[in-house]
């Protein structure tokens, strides 16, 4: 997991949910650094710098798409 880039930053833990099922569902490797602690003291997530989606660099294009995707391609807000 030390090759791991972060790649998007998210504030709440709910903008978090709906991302992990469609990047499981591509079968990619992920993880979301500060996820425990903003989900047991949401106040904390600016001050750790967001929840942070950290994914291995091969998958940067798929992922990019899947972000693209769920911003612009129906009424879920991802920022």
């Amino acid at each position: 997991m030390e090759t791991f880039i972060t790649i998007a930053t998210f504030d709440y833990i709910h903008q978090i949910e709906i991302l992990k099922h469609r990047l499981d569902q591509e079968g990619l490797q992920y993880y979301f650094e500060n996820e425990i602690m903003s989900s047991i003291v949401p106040m904390y997530s600016t001050a750790l710098g967001g929840i942070k989606l950290k994914i291995h660099p091969n998958d940067i294009e798929t992922v990019i798409a899947i972000l693209q995707e769920m911003k612009y391609n129906n009424n879920l807000n991802i920022v």
